[in-house]
C-alpha cells in the first residue's frame, strides 16, 4: 500500500471515528428535573393552637417524604414569603411515584402535618390522592412522570 492510500485510509478512519463519537455525545436526552412546589407560608403561623405543639415538633422544617427514595425525609427550600420548592432529578419516568409533604402551620388540619392541597409538580396543580407511610397512613400525591417531562395522575 502507498503512503497515499495510507494516509486516506488514515483520515477516513479518523473522520468516522468523530462522527461516531458526535452522534453518541448529542443523542441522550438531557437531565429533566421534576420541580414541587408547595404554596405556604415560610414562617410559622402565630395561631397555631397549643394542642398541635407535639405535631409542629415532629415536623421540624417543611419537608417531603418521596417514594423514589424510599420516603426518607428531604427539606425543602424555603422561597419566602409564601413558597417551598425542591428539583428532583432522579424521579423514575413511566412509573407511578408518590410522596408526602409536612408542614408545621398544617399541624391544625392534619395531626402529623401532612399537606393536603396547594402542592404542584412541573407547574401542575396535584389533587391530594395517594396515602403515604409515616405516622400511620398520612395524604399524599400519585403522580407519573412521561419520558418528556410531563405529568399525570
Amino acid at each position: 500500500m502507498t503512503s497515499r492510500a495510507t494516509h486516506v485510509m488514515v483520515v477516513v478512519a479518523v473522520t468516522l471515528a468523530s462522527v461516531g463519537c458526535d452522534e453518541e455525545l448529542t443523542s441522550p436526552s438531557p437531565s429533566m428535573g421534576v420541580r414541587i412546589i408547595f404554596v405556604g407560608s415560610t414562617t410559622r403561623r402565630t395561631n397555631l393552637a397549643a394542642s398541635a405543639q407535639d405535631c409542629i415538633n415532629a415536623v421540624g422544617v417543611t419537608h417531603i417524604h418521596p417514594s423514589w427514595r424510599s420516603f426518607a425525609a428531604v427539606p425543602l427550600q424555603a422561597v419566602p414569603p409564601d413558597r417551598y420548592e425542591i428539583t428532583f432529578d432522579d424521579v423514575p419516568r413511566g412509573t407511578p411515584v408518590s410522596f408526602r409533604i409536612n408542614d408545621q402551620n398544617w399541624c391544625d388540619e392534619n395531626p402529623t402535618g401532612a399537606v393536603t392541597r396547594n402542592v404542584f409538580a412541573n407547574d401542575v396543580r396535584l389533587i391530594q390522592n395517594a396515602t403515604t407511610p409515616g405516622n400511620g397512613e398520612e395524604p399524599g400525591y400519585a403522580l407519573t412522570v412521561t419520558a418528556s417531562g410531563s405529568i399525570t395522575q
